[in-house]
């Protein structure tokens, strides 16, 4: 039997840190390479990946796992009562940078898949694509693994992705889509004055307090069938400006929203544009706009998958998940293209966190739980 408890361990003592690999997917290949896993790094302008598939290439039913290896920094290590990647187990707990965001998701799905294939080896194949760069921007991490497989032939029937999904409670809840996200950023210019003389200046800082008031203010929408309300935040704004008595020329802002899927990034694009010209307008400041679009809404809706997670999930914990859209983004946001997917792990209050850690007895549950998943989709 592989211990996802040490393997989850061995990962955290790997400093991971966005975008340094840190030896974690070089453990990972050394694990599912013994247990005759076909490993292959997809490595992509410096960015780590490791792709490992069980079973016949290219065969029709196939069940595939992703996930991070890549954490976010400790922040101010002094501020940790352990070691952030001494894997210290401590009150029930395995304590580390990565933890739960989401070693402990990766190992448990290796685990399992290793113990799956050699106990009894199904019909299809497994295959599990990891990527060392999910915090940072995504542009080559589970992209390229897509991109990589798809000039390769290979191919996943439907995909779990083990980012911790679970509020309160292990089992409390399944992702099944993600909101998208667009971020906006604004630059005005007008012109710069004494402020004792406003009538001969264009304050830009006054634009952008009309901009982003108009935008906060609108409500976007009142949600959809599978999703919350879309929400638009204000995340800075700036002038620059050190001095009291003088309207500067240039003012800044961001704003960040996450979308439903009544909304698309180009629909929301065009809107922040033309809210932005109308204030344009009525200042006689320029207000000059761009965009960068995370990624767009998705829906896996309720159906054979989720009802697999989910009957698995309430076996092991007696408890049936929701079904939800909430939170973040995710690299299902990419597989969502390539297939079926839905997320699952374990409980979330500690990510990115100082003293992040996983409740070992769950990070053993969470094991169990990809193991009927994959013994029910190959039965």
């Amino acid at each position: 039997m592989t211990d996802p408890e040490e393997l989850t361990a061995e990962l955290i003592r790997c400093p991971s840190v966005t975008p340094e690999e840190g030896g974690a997917l070089v453990c990972l290949e050394r694990v599912l390479g013994a247990a005759g896993f076909s490993c292959t790094r997809v490595d992509r302008n410096g960015t780590p990946n490791l792709f490992a598939r069980w079973g016949k290439k290219g065969h029709a039913r196939s069940f595939g796992f992703n996930g991070h290896t890549d954490v976010v920094p400790v922040g101010d290590a002094s501020a940790w009562s352990v070691d952030p990647f001494g894997a210290e187990r401590r009150d029930g707990f395995l304590w580390g940078r990565g933890a739960v965001d989401m070693k402990s998701g990766i190992a448990a799905f290796a685990a399992a898949a290793v113990d799956f294939v050699e106990r009894t080896p199904p019909e299809g194949a497994i295959l599990l694509a990891i990527t060392g760069d999910e915090e940072g921007d995504a542009a080559d991490g589970t992209v390229a693994l897509l991109d990589w497989m798809a000039e390769q032939g290979e191919a996943m029937s439907v995909c779990l992705v083990g980012e911790p999904t679970c509020p309160d409670r292990l089992g409390d809840m399944l992702k099944i889509g993600r909101r998208g996200s667009i971020s906006g950023f604004f630059t005005a210019t007008g012109v710069q004055g004494h402020v004792a003389y406003p009538h001969r200046a264009k304050n830009p800082v006054a634009a952008i307090a009309r901009l982003v008031t108009r935008l906060a203010a609108e409500p976007l929408d009142t949600g959809s069938d599978h999703f919350d309300p879309s929400t638009l935040a204000v995340t800075t704004i700036d002038a620059g400006n050190p001095a009291t008595n003088v309207i500067p020329a240039i003012c800044r802002a961001t704003v960040n929203i996450r979308f439903n899927d009544l909304h698309s990034g180009a629909s929301l694009a065009a809107w922040l544009q033309r809210e932005a010209q109308a204030v344009a307008t009525e200042t006689g400041v320029t207000i000059a706009v761009e965009h960068r679009i995370s990624g767009e809404s998705f829906l896996t809706p309720p159906g054979p998958l989720s009802a697999l997670v989910a009957a698995a999930v309430e076996a092991e914990t007696g408890l049936s998940p929701a079904l939800s859209t909430s939170g973040g983004t995710s690299d299902a946001r990419f597989v969502k293209d390539h297939c079926p997917v839905v997320e699952f792990g374990l409980v979330g209050k500690t990510m990115h966190a100082v003293d992040e850690r996983a409740d070992i007895a769950q990070i053993h549950q969470l094991k169990a739980i990809y193991g009927r998943i994959l013994a029910a989709y190959f039965a």
